[in-house]
């Protein structure tokens, strides 16, 4: 596992102008290694299961490869939402290139390229290691600031701080996020297909936050912000908790609250 400690170097080299070393393998497919914890996962390779012994079959929480596909990289005619490739594990570099990559949600079987920009009717254009170390070293630290306070973006270099935060609203949420761990390996491709919420009458949104951000809004404005989307009088009624608005509108608002806050806090509107 030096090789990890050779990429961290690399990438603090070229930030200060020095040369940097190759690792020797950043052409290889970034393939990971993931575990059968679903019916889901396992589902796709029954058919594989069938010509197999029983010993030599796949079976739950036994290790799968799974890759990496790059941006435009997904076979001609499928969906990016519903396409992720899992394969047998095998600890053979050299083979990865030469597998049948099942797609877990059509049972579909694919080979995986890391040559051109984009993928083909039966080939799947894949990201390489060194692609994913450069995609590593320039993306951005939610969790930090910049010397200004800033939020950081990809570009930002020097010593990072910690951002300031402020709780907005309170949100359960169940055991299902543990799935998370599969939105990380590409299993599930969206983390809010694995979050279930749990609402608090006491903290919702629009009692906590929205309704109480309008009454400090002039009413004048907030009819030409609204744009006859929503009437005077009942402006006048949901800001005296008189009426709740659906949830469209809610929505609508909460824009609108977010918008003239950014406007009155924008220092060069001051100015």
């Amino acid at each position: 596992r030096e090789w990890i400690a050779h990429a961290w170097l690399n990438i603090v080299r070229k930030s200060l102008g020095l040369p940097t070393h190759d690792l020797g393998f950043e052409d290889s497919p970034a393939i990971s290694r993931t575990t059968v914890s679903s019916p889901a996962v396992i589902k796709p390779l029954a058919k594989l299961n069938e010509e197999r012994r029983y010993f030599d079959q796949i079976k739950p929480f036994n290790f799968l490869l799974t890759c990496h596909v790059k941006g435009l990289g997904h076979p001609v005619g499928t969906d990016p939402e519903c396409f992720h490739l899992i394969a047998p594990y095998d600890n053979n570099p050299t083979r990865w290139l030469k597998l049948d990559w099942i797609n877990q949600y059509t049972d579909q079987t694919y080979r995986i390229t890391t040559a051109g920009y984009h993928g083909s009717r039966n080939t799947t254009r894949v990201k390489t290691i060194g692609e994913v170390l450069s995609e590593y070293e320039f993306h951005p630290e939610a969790k930090c600031a910049d010397l200004d306070g800033k939020t950081c973006g990809k570009q930002t270099t020097g010593l990072l701080q910690r951002r300031h935060i402020r709780v907005g609203q309170i949100k359960y949420i169940g055991k299902e996020s543990n799935s998370l761990e599969e939105v990380e390996t590409g299993l599930i491709h969206s983390e809010q297909n694995v979050y279930v919420e749990y609402p608090d009458p006491r903290r919702d949104e629009w009692q906590t936050k929205t309704r109480p951000a309008l009454k400090g809004i002039r009413l004048k404005l907030l009819v030409k912000e609204c744009k006859a989307k929503l009437s005077r009088r009942a402006l006048i009624d949901l800001r005296a908790g008189r009426s709740k608005p659906r949830r469209k509108n809610q929505e609508m608002l909460a824009v609108i609250v977010t918008k003239l806050a950014k406007k009155m806090h924008d220092p060069e509107r001051k100015r």
